[in-house]
């Protein structure tokens, strides 16, 4: 199987590129709504600067660590998720950063409780990245903020942990890209399922040969009401929150409440399921498969349950061909039925339907020895996503989603939006790094 079809540079392993340089954040300079960060860079063979030194890290010295973005997803899945390993890997949370005030104090005090120490509650997050005391964030905006704030990160020196999806638009895939690959900084994607011990051994499994050629991979992931909808009902007072950092680089607007506290029903921020929720699936196939980006893309999609003021579509089927194999994704909201997730191969059938940490089950009806239906795939032991990030941030090694993973599921997701918008089968050009009509 292909190992690497389309991202720069490849799939790189292990590598931690040297590439040290000293980072100023000039106070000047707004570009896309923005304060530009500039990089002064020395490329060495095998010296440091005397700024670099500072950051490299012993095992016994604690490493600080910023939040930007103190959502739900911020709160529960990452601070919580790097508090429990506190002790483990020696880390901190000296600061939180949001712009809606109840959330900032929300993460404040998950902090306190679990440290007994006080953080400092910051509005503009780049204020966190220009702080000398903070080593790596944990960056969990909207997805309109993503790539620009990763991008803003490592430029500034700090190792990063980014949610999904990285990037809405090639532009700013690329430019993030690149910024990634220039610095040394360890950058882990947060697409968390590829760190089940489920998916490791499925990875082990199907690279190894058991299922065969595989050349059909499917997801239906159907939802009574769609995500937003409970996203959208929380109480926001514009006294609370900096609307116009909220818009980041949208056009600016009137406050709207519903729309910041919903923003996942917005195009404007999120594109929908097949850009937000696709991503999980997408990564999988990718993790799995050892492929990256795929070759072409028809999409449909619309708003054919929910008649509402939101304008991300309700429904989307999405079909991306790779070189070697299809891949098909589906959402509906309006019921909750149909869900599955399958890898068809010549060998047999691998079912992940259950990807939220059970064993992967299989069936090897065409094998030389076939499987019974049913047969579990044996786990393997791995760190799950967040220890194996923090991890990272000392052995300097490569984590498991790195910037490479959060390329090529940028790709998928993008090329299946602007298949949908245009209504036209999109290709994806690798040698330009763009998408194009064909």
């Amino acid at each position: 199987m292909p190992t690497s079809i389309g991202v720069p540079g490849g799939i790189v392993v292990g590598e931690t590129r040297r590439v040290v340089g000293e980072v100023a954040l000039q106070a000047s300079g707004e570009e896309h709504g923005r304060t530009a960060m500039t990089r002064r860079s020395v490329v060495t063979a095998g010296a440091l600067t005397a700024v670099s030194y500072k950051r490299v890290l012993g095992a016994n010295d604690r490493i600080q660590i910023g939040l930007i973005g103190c959502g739900n997803r911020g709160i529960q899945a990452l601070l919580k998720g790097a508090l429990e390993h506190r002790e483990q890997t020696n880390i901190d949370f000296p600061a939180v950063c949001d712009i809606w005030r109840q959330h900032a104090e929300e993460a404040a005090g998950v902090v306190r409780g679990a440290t007994g120490t006080e953080p400092k509650q910051i509005k503009a997050y780049r204020e966190l990245l220009a702080a000398k005391d903070i080593d790596a964030v944990l960056i969990a905006t909207p997805d309109h903020q993503h790539a620009t704030m990763l991008t803003d990160a490592v430029r500034a020196g700090k190792d990063a942990y980014c949610e999904k999806p990285l990037a809405m638009e090639m532009k700013e895939l690329v430019t993030c890209f690149d910024a990634v690959k220039r610095s040394d900084r360890v950058v882990q994607m947060g697409t968390q399922i590829r760190s089940l011990p489920s998916s490791m051994a499925a990875r082990q499994w199907v690279m190894a040969g058991n299922l065969g050629q595989v050349f059909k991979i499917e997801q239906e992931r159907n939802g009574v009401t769609p995500y937003w909808h409970r996203m959208g009902e929380r109480e926001l007072q514009q006294e609370d929150t900096d609307w116009r950092a909220f818009l980041f680089n949208r056009r600016g607007r009137a406050f709207d409440a519903k729309m910041q506290t919903g923003w996942y029903g917005y195009r404007d921020f999120s594109r929908g399921p097949h850009a937000n929720l696709m991503v999980h699936f997408i990564d999988l196939v990718h993790h799995i498969t050892g492929v990256d980006t795929p070759r072409r893309c028809v999409t449909l999609g619309g708003t054919f349950r929910y008649q509402d003021n939101y304008d991300t579509p309700d429904s989307v089927e999405t079909v991306l061909e790779y070189d070697s194999f299809l891949v098909r994704y589906s959402t509906a909201f309006g019921t909750g039925a149909g869900n599955y997730l399958k890898f068809f191969g010549s060998k047999g059938t691998l079912d992940a339907s259950n990807w939220s940490g059970k064993p992967f089950t299989v069936s090897g009806e065409r094998a030389q020895e076939p499987l019974p239906e049913g047969t579990a795939i044996p786990e393997m032991q791995a760190d799950g996503h967040m220890l194996n990030w923090l991890k990272c941030l000392r052995s300097r090694q490569q984590p498991n989603a790195p910037i490479e993973a959060g390329y090529s599921h940028s790709v998928a997701v993008i090329l299946s939006d602007e298949a949908m918008i245009r209504g036209r089968r999109m290709v994806y050009d690798a040698a330009r790094r763009a998408i194009r009509e064909g």
